[in-house]
This record gives structure tokens, sequence and C-alpha cells, in this order.
């Protein structure tokens, strides 16, 4: 039963995890409402084993009196009004006015609070919306609208303390709700806690920079070394599996490079934390590396990447999982020349600065792979060639283009971000 009021903002958090604990093991996504919510969402998303994002929002406030909220708008600009907004006084005019205003303010403070980190991508995700409590509803209504959009498996709403009118309209823009108390004479929020001191932007910034505090064998793959057969000879290779995959990504390795890739290795990690099992090869033999003209024969790479999907369909531990491919340099056209002939098994393709344009115009126009194609913005020649290609592959291709990137991604930040990008990417279409 819970006791109001509240302690603090971090008890309330607290007292919300038993009800949230059967999204538990489902990676889900928690998305807190700044500012008040974000500290809340670090303790459900760690407890739950989830991430953690935030999801913007801002109220519309009436004439002449701001604290009032007659609607909100969220980060696509899509307003929601109360129909008690023309009795404040606000007609169309006003409403767009002030929409504009906030959306500046919006784009504003996620440049400020996720500097250089795209949002996290929801198709398909548990998706819990977090704020501290509700009074109109209204803000939580436009979050929820927002997410929907992007056709996340389940919408939650979660909040501790709620007026029970305004829960019940909210609840019809959520698949489930979870509230602890809706208590009569409903004033404002802020009467049920003890502690209702306002959260500031830095601690907003420093929440959301702090890594989670899973525990280490949470997430952790498994690592075992594998051995792929490839018409006469044997490829090495490592395959990571974390508890319960979603998915199996598949890594085709620049020329020069091999299964020890860094860069590789540091998006395998992502792909791990996020629930996908990653599967790191050699695509050439030591003997045939050491042949510059066998290093750049794209063919015979897609067909080892192809002899690498024969093995993991054989394989009890990747079993019925979808399959993706990852491919950087040369082996990103090698994954598009074995998606294009496998579509039915390869649901999703990634290229880190990768060579499309090397898989040939055959298989560009046959692909029919959702493929996203990550490219530094200072990377010139490639990013043209790139585009040259995504022409060809018509509808199948997205470029997402890392501002301040070279070719190898060295940049700070510019790797993690074409990582989350990936994860993303696979999250998505696996």
């Amino acid at each position: 039963m819970t006791s109001l009021p509240f302690r603090d903002r971090d008890d309330a958090a607290r007292q919300l995890l038993p009800a949230l604990s059967k999204y538990k093991g489902t990676n889900p996504v928690v998305l807190a409402i700044p500012r008040g919510a974000v500290p809340m969402g670090r303790i459900i998303a760690d407890a739950l084993g989830g991430e953690l994002d935030i999801v913007l929002v801002r109220k519309l406030g009436a004439p002449g009196n701001p604290e009032f909220a007659i609607g909100a708008v969220d980060e696509q600009g899509t307003a929601t009004v109360s129909e008690q907004a023309g009795l404040a006084g606000a007609d169309d005019t006003f409403i767009q006015h002030a929409a504009r205003r906030e959306l500046s303010l919006i784009r504003a403070r996620r440049a400020y609070y996720r500097p250089g980190q795209a949002a996290i991508a929801l198709a398909g995700r548990t998706v819990i919306v977090l704020d501290d409590g509700l009074a109109t509803g209204l803000t939580m209504i436009a979050a929820l609208k927002a997410v929907r959009a992007q056709a996340p498996k389940l919408l939650v709403c979660a909040v501790p303390v709620a007026a029970e009118d305004s829960l019940a309209h909210v609840a019809r823009f959520a698949d489930e709700v979870v509230c602890l108390a809706t208590p009569a004479s409903f004033r404002a929020v802020g009467q049920y806690y003890f502690n209702f001191d306002n959260v500031s932007d830095a601690q907003v910034i420093d929440v959301l920079a702090a890594p989670g505090a899973h525990h280490e064998e949470e997430w952790l793959a498994s690592s075992a070394q594998v051995r792929i057969p490839a018409g006469k000879v044997v490829l090495e290779g490592d395959l990571l599996l974390p508890p319960s995959p979603t998915g199996l990504v598949i890594f085709a390795h620049g020329s020069g490079s091999s299964r020890h890739s860094s860069r590789n290795r540091f998006v395998a990690t992502v792909l791990n934390r996020r629930g996908f099992a990653t599967l790191l090869f050699d695509l050439l033999t030591e003997q045939e590396d050491r042949d510059p003209e066998t290093r750049f024969d794209i063919p015979l790479l897609a067909e080892r990447l192809e002899a690498a999907l024969a093995w993991a369909r054989q394989e009890p531990s990747c079993h019925g999982l979808p399959i993706g491919l990852f491919g950087a340099s040369t082996g990103a056209a090698a994954a598009i020349i074995a998606a294009a002939a496998r579509p039915d098994e390869v649901k999703a393709v990634v290229s880190r600065g990768g060579r499309p344009d090397l898989a040939g115009g055959m298989a560009l126009v046959q692909l029919r792979t959702h493929t996203l194609l990550i490219v530094g913005g200072d990377d010139w020649e490639v990013l043209e060639l790139n585009r040259t290609a995504a022409d060809q592959m018509n509808d199948w291709a997205e470029i997402a283009v890392v501002s301040g990137a070279t070719h190898l991604f060295e940049e700070p930040g510019t790797l993690e971000h074409a990582a989350t990008l990936a994860a993303d990417w696979f999250t998505r279409w696996l």
C-alpha cells in the first residue's frame, strides 16, 4: 500500500519498481520527462535492466498565466491542445506562436542534454514513459503520442501519483498504465512529496551521461571461438552471446583488417548490450590476407560471408535468430552482395564507412534488405559514392551522416554515434 507523501522522487521511483517488475528482462526503454523524472528514470532503468533516454515535450501556458497548461508540444512539433484553451483566451494564432517557441526550446534542450547522441529508436521496444506525477496530463499525452508514432511494441505510462480524472484520460493513449495513488482533491503534484526540489539542467546531464548501473553479469556476452568451413578453408571466428539474444549480427571487416578490429569490436559490444549476438570472423586465411589482390576480391569476400550464414543456420546457439550483417569498408560491399543473394535470410544490413558501390550495380538493384549506410560527414569522397549507391538501392537504403567524422571514425564521439545508429537500425528491423 502506498503511503503519501513520498519522501522525494527517489523514494517514489523505488516504490514504483514492484509494479514495473514484470518488464524486467524485456530490455525496456525508460523515457523520462525532464527534468524531475530523469533521476527517477535512472533508478528504474537500472533496476529493470533497460536503457534510459528522455522524451521532450513542453507545456503550452495560457495567455497571462504560463503556469496553467492549455496544451503541450512534442519534438516533432505536434501540439496537443486542451478543450479549455479557448476559455483561457488562447486562439489558433496564440497556440501556433507558443508551439513554435517551445519547439525551439525542445531542440536546444535535446542538443544540450544529449550532445552528439541520437535518440534511441523505439520501434518494436517496450517503452515506459515516466513522470513524477500527473496534474492535467497534457504533457504525458503529448509524450505518449510522440512515442506511439514510432511504433513501440508496448507503450506504458508510469507515474507515482495522479489526478484521477486526468489519469483516466491519459490511459486512452497507452497500452498499460502504472500509477500508485490517485488522491481525492488533487491540486498539484508537489503536494504529495516532502521534498520536491527542482532538478537542475546539470543534474539531468550528469544522470544521462552516467553509465547504467547494470551488474556486469546481466548483459555480458559469453564468448566462444568458432571455426567456419568455407570451401577448402576454415575461418576463425568469435561468437559472443548475451543472455536471451534477440538477433545475430555477423560482421564483415574491411580489407587489411580482421576479426580483431578494435572498431568492429567496439560496435559489437554496443550490440551485445542491446541484446544481440555477434559473430566476428576472418574473411580470409593468414596466407590469403598477404595477397593484396585477394584482399579486394569482393566476390570471394561475399562467398565467405555466405559461408558464415550457412554456419549460423546450423549452429544451435543461433537457431531461429533473425540475422543482420554489419560491413565496414570493402566488407560492406560483401554484405550487400550476400544480402541480395539471400533476402529471406538477411533482415538488415549496416555499412560503416563502407564501399557499397563495389558490390556492383546488379546486387544494388536486386537488394531487398533494409540497409543503413553510415558515413562520416568529412569523408567526402566516400559520402558521394554512398549517395550514388543509395540511389540504385531505391527505398531499401537510408544514409546517416555522422557530423565531423572522417573515414575511420577516429574523432571523439563519432564511433559511439555510429554504433548507436547501428544498434537502433538492427533493433528496428531484426
